[in-house]
């Protein structure tokens, strides 16, 4: 991304495992500032469980090191099984991950012979709904907080289901609003580039910012933004107190008349002042 379009910086928002495809979302040049925003959105996969066989990587790149021929379900009982963990769930991060133990990737220590467990944490399941059931197969579509692993959860249904299970295919459907019919592929983009035809694949940091409460700056609060100046409730076009606070409205984006992005100021409850999360006053 970062030769192709010449850019001075480009990050993602949110990694994908290598055999899984699907929306990555890329941040260019200013807009890697947001990317601490977007690695916080809602993710959706489709995803296929594998019943019946467990690898040391909970999904189809690992080694095998358990296997059951008992995975003649009946449907309703997979579906019961399934339903059990939407909601509020507490999930162990595999040892095979991109998560660090004092500075190195678990996978490393992993594939060294030194696997990290780290704590069990808390994540949230919105919605899980079945596509296809093809024993030993089952896909399925799941919308979840940041920091799920579907890897996890297809090894912890297989555990639920008593045979055991792994990943056996990913794809990411949707991350921080940005859905899969938005997305372009590497080749098609590189091709766009050469064109000069890839700005309708460009969302400006506004629009990025799709779950984030908005405020049209005027004239004197652009001039407060520009000088680093404190913001007040009073500053702004609308009550904070009266948005429906969440995790995705801790913060209020701030734009000008043509929406483009200003600030982002942090929304904490019960005070006058906002502080200043990123500015972009040029």
């Amino acid at each position: 991304m970062k030769r192709l379009l010449d850019a001075r910086k480009v990050g993602h928002a949110g990694t994908l495992d290598p055999f899984a495809q699907g929306v990555l979302v890329c941040c260019i040049n200013d807009a890697t500032r947001l990317a601490r925003f977007l690695l916080a959105g809602d993710k959706t996969y489709e995803a296929t469980l594998k019943l019946g066989i467990e690898t040391d990587t909970q999904d189809s790149t690992g080694t095998v090191t358990a296997e059951s021929r008992g995975v003649d379900f009946a449907e309703n009982t997979i579906r019961s099984a399934v339903k059990q963990f939407e909601g509020r769930i507490e999930q162990q991060p595999p040892v095979f991950s991109a998560l660090k133990h004092k500075g190195t990737p678990l996978y490393k220590l992993a594939r060294r012979g030194s696997p990290v467990q780290k704590p069990a944490r808390t994540v949230y399941i919105s919605s899980i709904k079945i596509l296809e059931i093809k024993l030993p197969l089952v896909r399925f579509k799941v919308s979840c907080s940041a920091g799920t692993y579907i890897r996890t959860l297809c090894a912890d249904m297989g555990k639920q289901l008593g045979c055991g299970g792994h990943l056996h295919a990913l794809r990411r459907v949707e991350s921080s609003g940005f859905r899969i019919q938005q997305a372009i592929s590497l080749p098609a983009l590189e091709k766009r580039v050469r064109a000069g035809d890839y700005s309708s694949f460009i969302v400006s940091m506004a629009d990025a910012l799709t779950g984030m409460p908005a405020v049209v700056a005027d004239a004197d609060l652009i001039e407060k933004i520009r000088h680093g100046k404190p913001v007040t409730k009073k500053d702004l076009s609308f009550d904070p107190v009266s948005v429906k606070r969440n995790r995705h409205t801790a913060n209020i984006k701030v734009v000008d008349a043509g929406n483009r992005l200003l600030a982002v100021l942090n929304n904490m409850k019960n005070q006058d002042i906002f502080s200043y999360a990123c500015v972009f006053p040029n």
